[in-house]
């Protein structure tokens, strides 16, 4: 087996061991070096000790001061010496003049050590020094007389064991703590190998890298725009067609997606934990059709992904498409109506009654061009100029009064809106009035429309004097699939209506009686503003 064919779990058992074995011997390392400074100082005190019990000696401050003194303080001191297992104890006077020493022959000769000077000034310390006979730890105390005049300096040296020595004393307690320490060792980094074998679903090293070059090739080569975020709100995910969707540069992989997407919606489904299906969005002059879908991951949620098309072109053919339709619509209907007309004035010229017959057309060109004047001159907007024509003229046909309020008037549309969200709203709308009013056995049938722009909000009001809805309908009307039409209703206008005016950040409020009527009314922001939403 080589090494690429190696199991995960054996690379990630033989990588831990070695961590565990390096942090092992950094560890001995450590403690090595902790015993030998603790064991210095041991030594330091256990030489201060012995030297506070020397300087202390009536016959050495008795016999410091005198010529030859150290005949009497040599052979008491070199006894202390023995007992305590010293290497040598020094006495010194404050000529420093050595009293005391393991060589008899350097009895009366001068120190020139370089660390005594503090003593001399009655300090009491420890240093360590490097001599012939290896490595020393030094305790120096002054010698003080009764009247607490310093008459010298008593110096002790004990040698300090070689690493090698200190190894041997701690031999037993280095075994256990090594041994310990790779049984725990080597049973962590079998756990840790299992359970990464584990998070990585039984994947090797060279399969997961192969799947992430095939992910990032994947998602590149996509026609949609992906983003990804973990469960921090951090983008993991940006292929190339979402930078070109909404023209962004660089590479924000690590960002914020607030960040670099302000607006962005995607953070919700972390929150609400439910997956959103085809939402259509605008992003500044930019439609977007939107799915948003949290990533699960052992039944937790790790972050989500955006998967969205620019349907830009798309709607501008829809929008291109529906006008056509509401234009055929209305020549359609005014083609019928022409037609009634023809066969009245046909009747009338019939019945030799000429001057009814012109007056007749006259009256009804005249009719046609005030409707047309006046809505020209209270709807800026050709689209819903058109498309309310083709509303009226279809609602004479019905037998339906289609009214335009007088004081209604369109210049302008919400800045979040464009006209075929118009076309949508009113077209749904009135359709609906139409379908109420179908089987209504109403005398007069009428559906009166209100257009309202204001600096600030923008009203719509449509109302009909239809079948009206009960109020357990009303809580249903905007989700989709829902109708009231049965199998006539393919429960997405109202729908789309919801959307629109969710996008827009305005309310909708239904009021409605069984058999009497129904009255949507819609305020929009004319500033961007939020208004909250609501049915009654």
């Amino acid at each position: 087996m080589n090494r690429k064919q190696m199991p995960i779990r054996w690379k990630m058992t033989i990588l831990s061991f070695g961590v565990v074995l390096f942090a092992l011997i950094i560890g001995f390392i450590i403690f090595v070096g902790k015993a030998i400074e603790m064991k210095k100082e041991e030594l330091g005190n256990q030489a201060l000790i012995t030297a506070r019990t020397v300087a202390n000696l009536p016959t050495v401050q008795s016999h410091l001061e005198e010529l030859r003194g150290w005949g009497e303080i040599q052979p008491i001191v070199e006894n202390i010496r023995t007992v305590n297992g010293s290497d040598y104890i020094v006495v010194l006077n404050m000529n420093r003049i050595r009293y005391s020493h393991p060589s008899d022959e350097q009895l009366g000769t001068i120190s020139a050590g370089k660390d005594e000077g503090p003593a001399f000034a009655e300090h009491s310390y420890v240093t360590t020094a490097k001599g012939e006979i290896g490595t020393a730890v030094r305790g120096f105390v002054p010698i003080m007389n009764d009247q607490h005049q310093q008459i010298g300096v008593v110096i002790v040296g004990i040698l300090l064991p070689s690493t090698l020595d200190i190894m041997r004393n701690l031999q037993n307690e280095l075994i256990i703590i090594g041994a310990i320490t790779l049984l725990f060792g080597i049973m962590g980094s079998w756990l840790l190998a299992r359970q990464i074998k584990k998070d990585t679903f039984q994947l090797e090293p060279h399969e997961i890298g192969k799947l992430l070059v095939e992910r990032t090739a994947t998602f590149q080569a996509m026609n949609e725009g992906i983003i990804a975020i973990d469960n921090q709100r951090r983008i993991t995910v940006f292929n190339e067609k979402a930078k070109d969707i909404l023209v962004l540069n660089g590479d924000p992989t690590g960002k914020s997606i607030q960040e670099v997407l302000p607006s962005s919606k995607l953070p919700d489904v972390l929150h609400k934990k439910e997956p959103i299906y085809h939402e259509e969005m605008r992003l500044e002059n930019k439609i977007v059709l939107s799915t948003r879908v949290p990533i699960l991951v052992n039944g937790g949620i790790v972050g989500a992904v955006a998967v969205f098309q620019d349907r830009t072109e798309m709607t501008q053919l829809a929008e291109e498409l529906t006008g056509v339709k509401e234009f055929v619509e209305a020549l359609r209907a005014q083609n019928h109506e022409h037609q009634n007309k023809l066969h009245t004035v046909a009747g009338l010229i019939q019945l030799e009654e000429g001057e009814k017959a012109l007056d007749y057309i006259f009256q009804s060109s005249q009719e046609e061009e005030h409707l047309t004047a006046t809505l020209t001159r209270q709807i800026k907007l050709d689209s819903l100029t058109g498309l309310l024509l083709g509303k009226i003229r279809r609602g004479n046909e019905m037998g339906i009064e289609v009214k335009i309020d007088p004081d209604s008037y369109l210049e302008s549309l919400p800045p979040l809106l464009d006209e075929h969200d118009f076309v949508i709203i009113l077209g749904n709308l009135i359709e609906n009035s139409f379908y109420a009013l179908k089987d209504n056995g109403e005398c007069t049938k009428f559906i009166h429309i209100y257009l309202k722009e204001d600096p600030d909000t923008f009203h719509i009001e449509i109302e009909d004097n239809g079948a009206g809805m009960t109020e357990e309908q009303l809580p249903h009307l905007f989700q989709k699939g829902y109708t009231t039409k049965g199998k006539d209703g393919s429960g997405i206008g109202l729908y789309l209506i919801h959307s629109i005016i969710e996008k827009a950040d305005g309310h909708i409020k239904v009021e409605s009686t069984p058999g009497e009527g129904t009255i949507f009314q819609l305020t929009l922001p004319m500033n961007g503003g939020n208004i909250h939403e609501g049915t009654d």
